[in-house]
């Protein structure tokens, strides 16, 4: 099915279509993204654009599903890069041009991931839909590779393919919060090398992350009856529940079994049956 999440409609007719063929919806997984504009010169922010707003778009028009199908699960693929992320929501949308502003972009967008999913969290609190953040660790793809001069790339490679990761391995962390049971008192929170972690502060701020929600709904185009916002039944359910989320955590949830490594978790391979899709998209771990 084709997606282009540089592109808004194409979004809503995937939706459209999904929808209409599709269902169940129990996981989805924001795994697409770009490390650089490429040749591209758009009016508009490029990197925020596929990282960060189409995923948002795509996530509200998905809603009616993951809620019927609830318990249901939102991973999205963020990255330890976040730990340099900064918003600046004057100018969120302006264009990027150059190699220094691409890598600062790339970072804010990862930021803008993991303030989308604890406010996801925050909004679908009480619907079932539990919300991660993952980062897939430094993973052997051609996400930065082929940015990079033709000469070098030789050069390179068998770096790569020391040092990084296998796509194998990047995936644990994501299948990890898509498919482990008992981590539902997490949602919202990071989680790398399938355990959570902390996050700096700015990636903890609560009002930053709904400022974020209030600039990415303006930015995806979404209409005051597109919001987020769970059933009245589950409200009044939970209206007396505190949030898992706060900007401090004085008695973090735990988890009854231990978090597994990337390396000692194979199971995990094995436990993607229970994910329902037609479709494997060819993406690259950031």
């Amino acid at each position: 099915m084709a997606l282009d999440l540089a592109n808004l409609a194409s979004v809503r007719a995937f939706a459209t279509a999904f929808l209409s063929s599709e269902p169940r919806l129990d996981i989805l997984i924001h795994n697409a993204g770009i490390s650089s504009c490429g040749r591209t010169r758009e009016a508009l922010n490029l990197l925020l654009r596929v990282n960060h707003i189409g995923p948002f778009l795509l996530t509200h028009l998905l809603l009616p599903c993951l809620k019927a199908c609830a318990p249901s699960r939102v991973v999205v693929v963020a990255s330890a890069a976040h730990c340099r992320g900064r918003l600046d929501f004057k100018r969120l949308d302006r264009p990027v041009v150059g190699w220094r502003q691409e890598l600062r972009a790339y970072a804010d967008t990862k930021l803008a991931n993991v303030l989308f999913a604890r406010e996801l969290a925050n909004q679908l609190e009480g619907t079932g839909i539990t919300c991660y953040a993952a980062h897939p660790g430094p993973v052997n793809s051609e996400l930065f590779l082929r940015h990079v001069p033709g000469w070098l790339r030789p050069l390179l490679r068998p770096l790569a393919w020391l040092v990084l990761r296998a796509p194998r391995g990047g995936a644990q962390t994501p299948l990890y919060c898509a498919l482990q049971e008992g981590i539902e008192p997490l949602s919202g929170r990071y989680f790398a090398n399938c355990h959570v972690e902390e996050v700096p502060p700015a990636a903890r701020d609560d009002r930053a992350a709904h400022r974020l929600w209030e600039a990415s709904k303006r930015l995806a185009g979404l209409g005051p009856g597109e919001d987020a916002e769970p059933d009245e039944d589950s409200q009044s359910e939970d209206s007396g529940a505190p949030s898992s989320l706060s900007t401090t955590h004085p008695e973090e949830p735990t988890v009854s079994q231990p978090y597994p490594s990337p390396q000692s978790s194979p199971d995990l391979s094995k436990m993607t049956h229970r994910i329902q899709a037609k479709v494997e998209p060819e993406t690259q771990l950031s």
